[in-house]
């Protein structure tokens, strides 16, 4: 169908179009017009992806001046269908007469998922799959090779040197699997050839760390305009992202593996100096005219510049005590030894990264400036002495990253050393954690570059957090309901068990027996009433483990196991995979199961339960975080006195962000359905559903506030014998969320923008209304 929106005619590769899409698309446009960043949170299930792109490549094509879009997601499923839906799209812009004229679209992830060369795709780990690639790749093995011949070089990679940049891709929009088997088909390196091609493309599709992180976001994303319009999508946890990217943890091993990388690097540097002195020395000169221009020439593959020095550090001559190679080598000994001497601590230190550095002049007699330039200095010697086996130097490179974030950085982070795992633990096992607090640093380049910068999730709510941790002024800012006669869900609070015991994860009452009974009982009157899949949600794996075991000595999964399958997550990624791949076989083959998880895990963020894998997800309990963590301590601290974020505030967002999360997973398109329980009395409190997404709040009734378990079984029975009837039958029931009324206004407003192309064809030509008024 085609729409205008102000003057911009809008095309929609579907029948119909919801009102909260329209409104998305209408906010979303007001963003792009003002130049401005935006936060819009649109429901589950409601077709955001192709409402995003729609409304972006319709602006793109229209207004003079195109800007690229970069769309960032979480996983490369994610991706994928992301490019599948933009594909769908130009595909039918294209039947609609649209003159989409040298349109690309493509998207980027790692080698491991784009190599097409025979030997190196048969690598089951990513780093491996790196090593050899560069092995094969790097300018001096090119060049090695060239003079002596007896190297093996990728002749994938070899052809697309054979070609101008803006030869090698047609125009299209191309998914990872097209991609693949287009470099296959030419013999190009598909993971090259998405590189070579990125200032070429209209949409760029790939994960929020090619953005954010700064070990891969310069070399990938350095040469966006800065008029280009980047999406990050499923971004309720992006606080979290930018957090991470910032934050090294050191441990034992990586100390060692470091002390060798650097005796390795020692040998490496005599031997450039016995067989080619005047590399070297060419590098000592670079050095001395500042660090940029001795990274100028750096290859692709190579370790990473760190974008988060400012270019007038970068113009800075380097210390002089780390420009000579084994001068160099000699610091990073040193320093490495100096962290091996901080492991033996066997207490608990806790400093800000002054102290650290402090200290570390008073022990060491290392300054703050050669620290500062440490990784950037480790990228060019590295480079110098034509080192392609990275991942020997992987730990190496993690310390320098940690004496660069240290010297470069006064507040936002956080030094911490633990001499063991847990509280309870009484063996070491010594970590060094340099925390990130300020979610702010990662992600403020990017709003300070680009002029729209659009921030979008199912669960964003409460969306004044945002702005306020990430540091930005959001110019569009929108919460989006469900359509009324979309309302195939229905969340239910479960405050008490059929003996009218509360029923809550609170510390104190978490492992008490009629708790855990009346969990036990809710999760098989569950499985008994509801048909196919039911994804059953934790705080933490500790309580799952917890209530699992004593769920067995009572008999609950005896008799849950009756009437459904159990399968359960781990936090080893291969047996959740195998977990998972079991419980919808089961769904599939009309056994249904019940899938035990946890909220923040592998199955809460990136696993879709849609129709039959997801009729009902229950989350037992609120998932708070460890609040004993010291470096959450840390972070509630500096949020306080930064951003007068209180603690409780803070803690109860991150727990309702998650818990939605979780729920939000049951419905994952527009023809699903299912049912959202949330098992805990601290739900029916009014600070508590606040901070629910707006359009789960708005179908939260007074009467689904505060249930028993019988009540809840009662209403679950009823809303699935009502959703499993034929549309027309619906307003007959007399169903209190279903009522005449709602599905009254819903008919007029769909008809209102629903019209026939040609008064009577429904064929798919373009329909043409105004929906300004829907």
């Amino acid at each position: 169908m085609k729409f205008f929106i102000d003057d911009l005619p809008v095309i929609f590769p579907y029948d119909y179009v919801y009102p909260e899409q329209y409104q998305y698309m209408c906010s979303l446009k007001r963003s792009l017009d003002s130049k401005g960043h935006g936060m819009l949170e649109m429901p589950s299930g409601t077709g955001k992806t192709i409402s995003l792109l729609s409304l972006i490549i319709a602006y793109q094509q229209y207004y003079p001046g195109r800007r690229k879009l970069v769309y960032c997601s979480r996983t490369v499923p994610e991706i994928d269908k992301a490019l599948s839906e933009l594909k769908r799209l130009m595909a039918y812009r294209q039947s609609q007469g649209c003159q989409d004229t040298d349109f690309l679209g493509l998207g980027l992830t790692s080698r491991k998922n784009l190599c097409v060369h025979p030997r190196v795709s048969r690598e089951r780990k990513g780093a491996v799959v790196d090593a050899q690639c560069r092995q094969m790749t790097a300018s001096w093995v090119r060049n090695k090779a060239r003079s002596e011949g007896n190297i093996e070089l990728c002749g994938f990679y070899e052809m697309l040197h054979t070609m101008e940049p803006t030869e090698l891709l047609p125009s299209g929009v191309y998914t990872l699997e097209d991609l693949t088997d287009y470099g296959r088909e030419n013999g190009m390196c598909p993971y090259y050839l998405s590189r070579r091609v990125i200032p070429f493309a209209d949409v760029i599709i790939y994960s929020f760390h090619y953005m954010i992180d700064p070990k891969v976001a310069e070399l990938v994303s350095k040469e966006f305009e800065k008029n280009s319009i980047i999406v990050f999508d499923e971004a309720h946890n992006i606080d979290s992202i930018c957090i991470d990217s910032l934050s090294i943890d050191i441990n034992e091993r990586t100390l060692r593996a470091s002390t060798e990388s650097v005796n390795r690097l020692s040998e490496r540097v005599d031997e450039m100096k016995a067989q080619n002195s005047e590399k070297l020395q060419n590098e000592y000169e670079r050095l001395v005219d500042g660090l940029r221009d001795a990274l100028t020439a750096r290859d692709e593959d190579m370790f990473l510049a760190n974008p988060i020095l400012p270019d007038s550090v970068l113009r800075e001559a380097v210390p002089g005590n780390i420009r000579k190679a084994d001068h160099f080598v000699r610091f990073l000994k040193r320093f490495v030894e100096y962290l091996k001497a901080r492991m033996r601590v066997m207490h608990v230190v806790a400093e800000t990264t002054l102290s650290f550095l402090q200290h570390i002049r008073e022990v060491t007699y290392i300054e703050r400036k050669p620290l500062r330039f440490c990784a950037e200095r480790l990228a060019s010697l590295v480079r110098t002495l034509e080192i392609t086996d990275l991942e020997q130097y992987g730990a190496l490179a993690r310390v320098a990253a940690f004496a660069t974030l240290c010297a470069t950085y006064d507040s936002g982070f956080m030094v911490l050393f633990e001499p063991y795992e847990s509280d309870q633990s009484k063996v070491p096992n010594p970590v060094l954690h340099l925390a990130c607090l300020d979610a702010a640093i990662a992600i403020k380049p990017v709003f300070q570059r680009f002029h729209t910068v659009v921030i979008t999730s199912g669960t964003l709510s409460p969306m004044d957090m945002y702005p306020k941790m990430l540091e930005f002024m959001p110019a569009v800012q929108e919460s989006f309901t469900m359509s009324l006669a979309r309302q195939c869900f229905a969340p239910l609070v479960v405050t008490r068990g059929s003996d009218q015991v509360t029923i809550s994860s609170k510390f104190e009452v978490r492992n008490d027996p009629a708790v855990v009974r009346n969990y036990g009982n809710l999760l098989i009157d569950m499985a008994r009433a509801v048909p196919d899949g039911i994804v059953a949600f934790f705080p933490s794996y500790l309580y799952m483990e917890s209530i699992v075991a004593m769920w067995n000595e009572n008999g609950v999964l005896k008799d849950v196991w009756k009437h459904k399958l159990i399968f359960v997550e781990t936090p080893d990624a291969a047996e959740t995979s195998v977990a998972l791949q079991n419980y919808r076989a089961a769904c599939d083959n009309g056994r249904g199961a019940v899938l035990l998880s946890v909220a923040r895990g592998k199955v809460s963020e990136g696993i879709d339960f849609d129709h039959n894998y997801g009729r009902a997800v229950i989350m037992f309990g609120i998932p708070y975080q460890y609040t004993e963590s010291r470096i959450l301590k840390a972070r509630l601290e500096f949020m306080r006195e930064t951003h007068q974020i209180r603690e409780n505030d803070f803690l109860t967002f991150d727990a309702i962000r998650h818990a939605s999360q979780c729920i939000g997973r049951v419905l994952r398109g527009k023809t699903d359905y299912g049912l959202m329980v949330l098992a805990d009395k601290r739900y029916s409190r009014a600070d508590k559903r606040s901070k629910l997404p707006k359009w789960i709040s708005a179908c939260l009734t007074e009467g689904n506030l505060s249930l028993s378990t019988d009540m809840a079984i009662e209403r679950t029975r009823k809303f699935l014998k009502f959703i499993a009837q034929p549309f027309e039958m619906k307003s007959q029931l007399g169903v209190s969320m279903w009522s005449n009324e709602h599905i009254a206004q819903f008919t007029r407003r769909i008809d209102s923008i629903n019209v026939e192309a040609d008064g009577d064809d429904v064929s798919g030509n373009a329909m043409e209304v105004d929906l300004s008024m829907a």
